[in-house]
């Protein structure tokens, strides 16, 4: 586990490439976009993503997908929805027993696929990890301390690369879980948005408060009809990433609720952003992936009909509020 390749040089790619090389791993970090590359080469710097760390002068960068996959272990931290493009691309250069480590958040909109069945489909037998949990990049390059989730279903597999990456202010906790780590990244995304819009809305913290506790419900619901295991949303890729994710307007998913609830377009707020906001892409997916299960997830779907399904937001905020009371547990 000494050469740790990454696949995508976002924010989050960019981060975990410091982390990394902070656990003391020789690092390639593959970016889809040239200028990328060619930034942090010359200027020790991921200009468009993460401007002010300075980075290692070992973690090479390149654009040459090859060169990245020629290593120990993989993360794979491009946007959801351009996973299974990349894993395309990789699969004539995988070398057999590498895992891969998915560090994506998202459900496939299509297929309504988690990224590890992305994963699967087009890497048959591919050793697995996931790596979810309360992040934010710019505090992660910066060393502050983080504590995150390293689910893999097979034990040592998953030790050797707690070992990797793991460093004392970048804490993995193992689990075997993987698909309850895996909904709970998904579907906070989706939630940050709806406390982003109580915000905007000035509806205050108690609302916020309702919806992070019901949305917590949703989820859970979401990842036991998926076979995951309700203590993983009650841990740091569950709770503890919809807390963070759900209450700062460092959270690109809250801060476009937030932008939402203010009376801006989203077609506006994402003509504003470089980087991908998950969630947008997500809701609907998450959606549809509940309607198959026969999971109701009225937040969610709230979220979705504003995004998607050209529902004006005070109706429905509306129709949250007009659901009929019923026990907590439902």
């Amino acid at each position: 586990m000494q050469r740790i390749g990454i696949i995508g040089a976002g924010a989050w790619g960019t981060a975990l490439a410091v982390a990394a090389r902070r656990a003391g791993r020789d690092v390639v970090l593959w970016a889809h976009e040239p200028d990328v590359a060619a930034a942090i080469t010359a200027m020790g710097r991921n200009t468009v993503y993460l401007p002010d760390i300075h980075l290692d002068p070992s973690i090479r960068a390149t654009t040459d997908l090859a060169d990245a996959l020629d290593a120990d272990a993989v993360l794979l931290v491009t946007p959801a929805q351009h996973l299974r493009a990349s894993l395309k691309q990789a699969a004539r250069h995988w070398r057999r027993g590498v895992p891969a480590v998915i560090c994506a958040k998202g459900i496939e909109q299509g297929s309504d696929c988690m990224m590890t069945e992305v994963a699967e489909a087009e890497l048959p037998g591919i050793p697995l990890a996931v790596l979810s949990g309360p992040t934010f990049a710019i505090e992660v390059a910066r060393g502050l301390p983080t504590a995150i989730t390293l689910a893999c279903g097979d034990a040592a597999l998953g030790a050797k690369l707690v070992d990797a990456l793991g460093t004392p202010a970048f804490r993995p906790y193992l689990a075997a879980d993987l698909v309850g780590a895996e909904i709970g990244g998904a579907v906070k995304n989706v939630l940050a948005i709806a406390c982003g819009i109580v915000e905007g809305k000035g509806y205050g913290d108690n609302a916020r408060a309702a919806l992070i506790t019901r949305g917590l419900a949703e989820m859970s619901r979401l990842a036991m009809a998926k076979g995951g295991r309700m203590e993983t949303l009650m841990g740091l890729s569950g709770m503890g990433d919809l807390i963070l994710t759900a209450s700062s307007a460092q959270s690109r998913n809250y801060s476009l609720g937030l932008l939402l609830g203010q009376g801006q377009s989203l077609a506006d707020i994402l003509a504003g952003r470089k980087a991908v906001t998950e969630g947008v892409w997500s809701a609907g997916a998450v959606v549809d992936m509940a309607q198959r299960l026969g999971i109701e997830m009225p937040i969610c779907a709230g979220v979705d009909a504003v995004l998607n399904r050209a529902c004006p937001l005070d109706e429905a905020i509306m129709q949250l509020l007009s659901r009929p009371f019923t026990l907590e547990g439902r």
